[in-house]
């Protein structure tokens, strides 16, 4: 059995840099052909997908939160994390890590396809 626990502060300042963990334990983020989401829903609002990192290392970010995303990984420790710089007000929300297999899901929300979700965690921004 997969699991995901998101770690991280969950009050961030306005223009500082949003940092988060995902701890996945029960199963490597190596394996092939499985992708690691971060995806994001604010309040009153929908799933939003941020970005994902394959099991070998690729990233891919959503076009809007490109310039402000960074998604990586610790192979050793069996984590991946999120680095969302310059937060405003509006990038409050509770933030998901997920898996998909084989990249699917891209840029739109499918959650039927995710079979592994952390619980969330919430992250506000403000000063």
């Amino acid at each position: 059995q997969v699991q995901l626990l998101e770690s991280g502060p969950g009050l961030v300042k306005p223009s500082q840099t949003l940092s988060l963990t995902c701890t996945v334990s029960g199963g490597s983020i190596e394996t092939s052909y499985y992708f690691w989401s971060w995806i994001r829903q604010p309040p009153g609002k929908g799933l939003e997908w941020i970005g994902y990192i394959s099991y070998t290392g690729s990233t891919y970010y959503s076009p809007s939160l490109k310039s402000r995303t960074s998604i990586s990984r610790d192979t050793s420790n069996n984590q991946f994390s999120l680095q969302l710089s310059s937060v405003t007000p509006e990038d409050t929300a509770v933030y998901y890590c997920a898996r998909v297999d084989h990249g699917l899901s891209r840029y739109d929300v499918f959650p039927q396809l995710y079979d592994y979700w952390g619980q969330g965690t919430q992250v506000t921004v403000s000063s």
